[in-house]
């Protein structure tokens, strides 16, 4: 009996299992129907599932585009950076005699510390890390240019090595930042990076290009499939955009603001150069500024396009030309001068507040009489006739500049006083590429034009001009008279007796002007910050008068021990320095007397003449060499040095070694250097700080030398 009840439950349990087997066969065979016939399983594209398991795309990163200045001198570019490592492990010496991991921890320290600008011990740090394979040397370790990787290399230390990237990199370093802006990677491998400030932004996606790719199917370790089709994408490399900056006029700008630092200060100090004839923006620094290499920002608002601001008497020449294009001026119409009284009892007078007694309104103009312009306004116009004059000369609206985030500034006057202060510049907002625009008419016969910072755009494989600007013209908005009698306004402004734009005359007589000195409204209340130095000091101007080749914009921010002459010391070096590049040979008034002297041919002299002609003219001179003969000089022959200037004559001396050339501009050393057979790479702008090719050393063929630069702060 109890066997065959046995056997009843093995039957039964025999069932089951045959049951739950053929429910489990028929779940799977099912699933495999669904697993062929849907799209998607649990959300997922199985066909694109499977595409990415065997199909591998890399990326073609574009090489994002340069930066140029008009010049053809590199602003902005990709160039290789390292990142210097130090192996530790020494299982990675396999000969003794060839150590592949550092071996001497405190000699290495000691050599690596000056180049990397660390101390001996904060190497040691990094060296004496426990059970790591290799190490890093922290934020100084990082971002090494090609000169600090061969003086590093030149150290033959074992177990150091470099990781090779790639960022961008500004050569000449705080040089037009504002302008060129900077661009900076936006993750740790390097391969994105983006425009953030200036040109960098505003043309971000023409200079970043377009990355392209590469699609292949892969096996199992991820190599490419033999005979499988292959799907590439060509990368768009990113274009180059070459900028209307003139170098040398840029160098003159920001020198002559280095200089003045060393004199004055200030919260802000501003300068502009236009081309007078075509719109061009040749030059515009601002102090303070910022090197695009190491983002040393204190202020993100480019004051020459971001930042507007009360302009104070430079917009009476505007007002002046209003009053000309209306036909409503006489020059020699008089009024009385010292202060002024509004219908609502207000009392506005001008600088002088004793005034001159009667005067004419020309004389107004010179004397920077604020009640002059008060009465022209209040006999001859209105604030219609003032406003839509100001706003055709670009006042109130964006320029249009190449530059992001440009503010339009504001004309923003109604009642009575209002519109007499705007007439001298108080109550309304301008930006100094706004009053540069509106000076253009004075020196292009009343033709207003537009101004433009971006010269061309090349296409960097092909060199195709893909964009080319030039002089545009908006519309004529001043007479031929009005225009001759604004610049002899200017002209007695800057070079009549007593006027207010005297500290700007030169030897020449060729600098014309406007000065101006605007109240800074008080930011936690109404009306003005009370105090002599609580003020913003400009000047607008052209040079030279007789054939406009530029024009001028400067201002100051809160400015001590005179309120224009930080900007007239300025103004005054650069306009010397210009003529000269320019060729007009101009001089700086009340400047120290300094003779010009025309180089000779002194190029296959006796050295004993050559020397003899240079000490009769009290020239100095530096000689490379110990030959008889001079066979190459610098300066060139026919060229005008002052008494102050050197002559470099090279000998015929065949073994002349590598000389010292630090102190020297980056023409000169770049000069003597080519001429010695050397090749010549600059970093910077300025004088020469350091060569890579100590003195002293034998020149061989193919000598290359990397000069690192920085500008010269001391007035020469």
């Amino acid at each position: 009996m109890k066997k065959k009840k046995r056997r009843k439950n093995n039957i039964r349990y025999s069932k089951l299992v045959i049951f739950a087997s053929l429910l489990l066969f028929c779940v799977m065979i099912g699933r495999v129907i669904q697993l062929g016939t849907s799209k998607k399983i649990d959300g997922i594209n199985l066909k694109e599932l499977a595409s990415k398991r065997t199909t591998k795309t890399d990326v073609i990163s574009a090489d994002r585009g340069s930066i140029y200045s008009s010049n053809g001198d590199i602003l902005a570019q990709n160039v290789a950076s390292y990142k210097l490592i130090a192996y530790l492990d020494s299982k990675r010496t396999t000969n003794e005699k060839k150590p592949q991991h550092v071996v001497d921890k405190e000699d290495t320290a000691i050599k690596l510390a000056p180049i990397l600008d660390m101390e001996k011990d904060e190497v040691l740090y990094y060296l004496n890390k426990e059970g790591v394979y290799q190490t890093e040397f922290g934020a100084k370790g990082k971002g090494l240019n090609e000169i600090k990787k061969t003086q590093i290399e030149n150290l033959n230390l074992p177990g150091i090595a470099f990781i090779e990237n790639y960022k961008r990199y500004y050569p000449k370093g705080n040089f037009a930042s504002y302008i060129v802006g900077y661009a900076k990677t936006e993750n740790d491998d390097n391969s994105t990076v983006v425009g953030e400030m200036g040109i960098e932004k505003q043309y971000d996606s023409i200079l970043k290009g377009e990355d392209g790719s590469i699609t292949y199917q892969k096996d199992l370790k991820g190599y490419k499939i033999a005979n499988t089709p292959v799907v590439k994408k060509d990368a768009i490399q990113g274009k180059d955009i070459y900028l209307t900056i003139d170098s040398n006029v840029q160098f003159f700008i920001e020198q002559a603001i280095n200089n003045a630092a060393s004199t004055y200060s200030w919260d802000w100090f501003t300068i502009t150069i236009m081309d007078a004839k075509t719109g061009a923006i040749l030059g515009t620094a601002s102090d303070p500024s910022f090197d695009p290499n190491v983002r040393d920002v204190s202020n993100y608002l480019d004051i020459f396009c971001q930042t507007s601001y009360e302009p104070g008497s430079t917009m009476k020449t505007f007002t002046y030309m209003a009053a000309m294009e209306n036909g409503v001026y006489d020059g020699s119409e008089t009024y009385k001068s010292g202060t002024y009284e509004t219908s609502d009892g207000t009392e506005i007078g001008d600088w002088n507040r004793n005034g001159w007694g009667y005067i004419t309104y020309d004389k107004g103009y010179a004397l920077s009489s604020n009640v002059g312009v008060i009465n022209i306004i209040n006999r001859h116009m209105n604030s219609l006739m003032l406003r839509q004059y100001f706003k055709r000369l670009g006042f109130g609206k964006r320029t249009g500049v190449e530059l992001p985030n440009e503010v339009t500034g504001k004309l923003d006057f109604k009642y009575e006083t209002e519109i007499y202060n705007a007439g001298f510049g108080q109550g309304i907002l301008t930006t100094p590429v706004q009053n540069v625009k509106a000076l253009t008419p004075l020196t292009n016969d009343g033709m207003l034009l537009e101004p433009y910072i971006i010269s061309k755009i090349v296409d960097s494989e092909t060199k195709e001009v893909t964009l080319e600007n030039k002089r545009k013209e908006i519309e004529r908005v001043a007479s031929t008279n009005t225009t001759q009698k604004m610049i002899q306004l200017m002209d007695d402004t800057v070079n009549g007796i007593g006027n207010t734009g005297s500290g700007y005359r030169i030897e020449s007589g060729e600098l014309i002007g406007k000065t101006g000195t605007a109240q800074i409204a008080n930011e936690r209340g109404g009306g003005y910050i009370q105090g002599e130095e609580n003020v913003i000091s400009s000047f607008s101007g052209i040079y030279p008068k007789s054939n406009p080749q530029i024009i001028i914009y400067a201002s100051v921010k809160k400015p001590t021990n005179g309120a224009q002459k930080p900007i007239s010391n300025a103004i005054k070096e650069i306009v010397y320095n210009i003529s000269k590049y320019y060729g007009n040979s101009d001089t700086v008034s009340n400047s120290i007397e300094i003779k010009d002297y025309k180089v000779p041919n002194l190029t296959n002299k006796k050295l004993d003449n050559a020397k003899t002609t240079l000490e009769s003219n009290g020239i100095n001179y530096i000689i490379y060499g110990e030959g008889n003969k001079v066979i190459k000089q610098t300066p060139e022959k026919q060229s005008v040095i002052t008494s102050n200037d050197t002559v470099y004559l090279i000998t015929n001396d065949n073994n002349i070694k590598v000389p010292n050339v630090v102190g020297l501009s980056s023409k000169v050393a770049k000069d003597i250097l080519q001429k010695l057979g050397l090749k010549v790479n600059l970093d910077g702008v300025g004088y020469v700080t350091e060569q890579s090719v100590p003195e002293g050393s034998d020149i061989t063929e193919g000598l290359e030398i990397n000069l690192i630069l920085s500008p010269k702060f001391s007035a020469e």
